[in-house]
């Protein structure tokens, strides 16, 4: 029978019960559906930042982490802390390959530079300080200002608490703000990681794939001045001790078990209009999987024959080939649905809910149809400028970066352009320490050359002028005279150094006009253009911000109208989600379902000595002795190494705690399957599953393949 608009809004509009990604201060709404689920605790102790369970849990700044010892120890996924482990190999001393352990404090080394550990402290509601009366009134670029000039008087004001990191965070599509309130812990140590046979078992070929094998965590651990203050890097300084840290489970974790994940997940699109699911699917991503396929097969080709540069592109590799994968995935699942039908009938079922009212009608039609116009324009202006964005060189974009911070730096800092204020010096000098270890000039030409390919060949009116003049770029150009012009490029610069860059972040804007490096050139060239485009775009987000937060108000007044709890798309902020261990009765293409738990047997039936299923030798020697220690399953007949859940979770979820009902520590969340990954924009409950490395498996490897004493002792397992 052929589904009604009203049946398939209905479909798309009602929650489920493991659906959501919950603010804390939201889980008194849901308190009964978490007990009956199986939480043993206070469903009140979750909203409790500074209190248990909550205040052991903490942002890497793009990956979810814990404390889980008093000594500031942090666990979290092993591809979390990739760049880490890659920024400290070498071609002689390859960790990435080995793994890395130290037995002392004094062997650590510390994490890639910028690498920093977030501890939440407050959360605050602060919508009508960003968005006062006054800013309320304007439009365009001036609300825009408005907005900004507001939350940065609030980050001024909290970060006055020395040591601590604060930021406004917008939910529900900038009709709400947040000031979160985090210290910032910038002393990070690497100190555990076991072999990438390990950590990165299966590699990209079992990435988003069940059944998995994959022990995907690590370690790092905080450390303070010795006044227990928030410090960079010295010799001097001694391990954070956390006001709370999590205890591994003791008890079994089995089939159909209550579990939680706390976490920090990025971004999910569940509220997005149809025209933007429309313009992502059937344009933005299919553009976005081909050009990280082009990128891989240069990152491919350029390193073949170069160990070091290998190491370099290591965790970009890692990256790109997870987000294609990913992107597929969501392309495969939409070609195969009727999601944008849903969203289509969702989105009329509101507008017919806006209009049957002469009191809706006034306060949100105006906005619910000004928002797909400007979106619109939105969408125009990124296909205009895809390839333009894609044919800036690195080094032009950091000498645009610091020749724009050169020039705030003349103002006072309040008055500076958010991302350009005196906070924000520490991350520009780690970043620029950091391509030390992640780049290289093949390469980056290789990529310059494939991208600026396909620039020059639009016709004149389609390219920028402004850059074409800067880059010296000329119609119909040959490939040969574009390899001879990226030459030119980088013959005449000295960005490449250390030195150069670090001089560079410190100059004045007398210094740049003085520079006869070909990039600084370039970024002078563009700046007032660069400046007006700027202009151009806050314009119309600050349009866009105004319309989108009026059709959020209506849509949670729609949704709240049907009873429904409303909680917000995932913005990199502390969120709660709550499931079971559950297997899946569909899984493969073949009819086989999915058990719930993989287990050791798993990595030998896969490991082929080379390449992504290269298990350490030892760990095979083991699981043929069968020697499973403490952690054997009886019913299982062996140690469980990934299980599956219903929790809803994304990017940035990745080494999030996943707790038992008594907030113990079970596993760790890395990944969700390939069917399911489209969640992030709809969510469906038959087969919608999250993978975690099972807490049992990481204790067996560190016990009985890598010898990880210490680290167990400080745990309190042996």
């Amino acid at each position: 029978m052929k589904k009604t608009l009203l049946m398939l809004a209905l479909a798309s509009s009602f929650a489920i019960a493991d659906e959501g990604m919950w603010m804390p201060q939201q889980l008194p709404e849901i308190a009964d559906k978490l007990k009956t689920a199986g939480l043993a605790l206070d469903p009140a102790s979750l909203t409790k930042l500074t209190e248990f369970p909550m205040g052991a849990i903490v942002s890497l700044g793009g990956c979810s982490a814990s404390f889980v010892s008093d000594q500031g120890l942090v666990v979290t996924n092993h591809h979390c802390v990739y760049g880490s482990i890659a920024h400290n190999s070498t071609p002689e001393n390859d960790l990435l390959a080995n793994g890395f352990l130290a037995n002392s404090f004094s062997d650590e080394v510390s994490a890639a530079p910028g690498s920093r550990i977030f501890v939440t402290k407050a959360v605050d509601n602060v919508t009508d300080k960003v968005v006062d009366a006054k800013t309320a009134k304007l439009s365009g670029k001036k609300r825009l200002d408005a907005i900004e000039a507001n939350e940065k008087s609030l980050v001024a004001d909290c970060e006055q608490d020395a040591g601590h990191r604060c930021t406004v965070a917008s939910y529900y599509g900038g009709l709400e703000y947040y000031l979160i309130k985090q210290l910032e812990i910038k002393d990070v140590r690497l100190v555990h990681a076991p072999p990438s046979g390990v950590g990165k078992f299966g590699g990209d070929t079992d990435n988003w794939m069940w059944p998995r094998h994959t022990g995907d965590y690590s370690f790092y651990r905080a450390y303070v001045s010795p006044e227990g203050k928030s410090a960079d890097y010295s010799v001097d300084n001694v391990p954070y001790t956390p006001d709370y840290h999590l205890k591994i489970a003791t008890d079994a974790l089995n089939d159909g078990d209550f579990v939680m994940a706390l976490g920090y997940p990025g971004r999910t699109n569940r509220h997005r209009l149809p025209s933007e699911v429309s313009e992502t699917f059937q344009w933005s991503y299919p553009n976005t999987v081909q050009q990280f396929k082009d990128s891989l097969d240069i990152i491919a080709r350029e390193t073949a024959n170069n160990k070091d540069a290998e190491l370099k592109y290591a965790s970009r590799k890692a990256g790109l080939n997870n987000y294609m994968k990913n992107r597929q995935g969501m392309l495969d699942s939409f070609a195969n649905s009727d999601f944008l039908q849903r969203k289509t009938a969702q989105h009329q079922a509101l507008t017919q809910w806006v209009n049957s009212s002469r009191s809706n009608k006034k306060a949100y039609a105006k906005d619910l149809a000004e928002i797909e116009t400007l979106l619109k324009k939105r969408h125009e202006q990124n296909r205009a400028e895809y390839l333009l964005n894609n044919a800036t060189p690195r080094l032009l974009g950091l000498a645009r970066a610091l020749h724009r911070l050169t020039h705030e730096n003349t103002k006072p800092n309040a008055q500076r352009k958010a991302g350009y204020q005196e906070r924000d010096f520490p991350r520009y000098k780690a970043f620029i320490a950091g391509m030390e270890r992640n780049f290289d000039v093949n390469v980056e030409k290789a990529f310059d050359l494939h991208n600026l390919t396909k620039y020059a060949s639009q016709n004149k009116k389609q390219r920028n002028a402004e850059f074409d003049k800067a880059m010296g770029i000329k119609d119909n150009m040959s490939q040969q005279q574009l390899i001879a012009l990226i030459d030119s490029w980088y013959n005449a610069t000295g960005l490449t150094s250390l030195a150069n860059r670090q001089a560079l972040l410190q100059g004045s804007i007398a210094d740049y006009k003085a520079s006869n490096d070909f990039f600084v050139k370039a970024a002078i060239a563009l700046y007032k253009s660069d400046l007006k485009q700027e202009a151009a775009d806050e314009e119309l987000a600050g349009k866009i911000q105004q319309a989108y937060a009026n059709y959020m108000r209506a849509k949670i007044a729609f949704m709240q109208s049907q009873g429904e709890a409303v909680y917000p798309d995932a913005n990199s902020t502390l969120r709660v989600t709550y499931g079971n261990v559950r297997g899946r009765a569909h899984g493969n293409e073949d009819g086989n379902a999915w058990a719930p738990f993989t287990t050791l047997r798993g990595i030998s039936a896969k490991a082929t000595g080379e390449g992504e299923f290269n298990a350490p030798q030892k760990q095979l020697e083991a699981i043929a002795a069968k020697q499973f220690g403490n952690y054997k399953v009886d019913s299982l007949n062996s140690v469980p190494v990934n299980f599956l859940a219903t929790l809803d979770i994304t990017g940035g979820n990745s080494g999030s705690a996943v707790l038992n009902g008594k907030g113990e520590l079970v596993g760790l969340a890395f990944d969700g399957t390939l069917d399911s990954i489209i969640s992030d924009w709809d969510f469906n409950n038959d087969n919608t599953r999250s993978i975690q490395v099972d807490s049992r498996f990481m204790l067996w490897q560190m016990q009985h393949i890598d010898n990880a004493d210490s680290l167990l002792k400080e745990l309190n397992i042996l």
